[in-house]
């Protein structure tokens, strides 16, 4: 049975070195990490480690965590947010517009943004 293929941030896949070929051309592993971000290292065909490049390092270190208080804090505030008198009957709306109707909507609210 095979694996799912490790990607990126970018959804390309993550280039995979084997324990032994890891060890035997650790320079290769050092310069793919830095080209890429990431390289798994697998055994027995199955991956079980990575290796980051400072860049990657640095960025997962230092974004920051989502704690469950956190994201309690922001379903009550969207929960709030859906107590607005007009609030179901706008939402009603949305479910009946034809799906063709609410791709014109959604053009129209992406290009005000640019």
């Amino acid at each position: 049975m095979g694996h799912a293929k490790l990607r990126n941030r970018r959804g390309q896949p993550v280039k995979e070195f084997s324990a032994t070929e890891a060890k035997n051309a650790f320079g290769q592993v050092l310069e793919s990490a830095e080209r890429d971000g990431i390289v798994a290292i697998s055994r027995h065909d199955r991956p079980r480690a990575v290796v980051l490049s400072m860049e990657a390092y640095r960025e997962l270190a230092g974004a920051p965590g989502v704690t469950l208080g956190k994201l309690e804090a922001e379903f009550d505030a969207m929960f709030e947010s859906m107590q607005a008198p007009g609030w179901q009957e706008a939402m009603q709306r949305g479910f009946d517009t034809p799906p063709a109707a609410m791709g014109r909507i959604a053009v129209k609210a992406a290009r005000r943004k640019r």
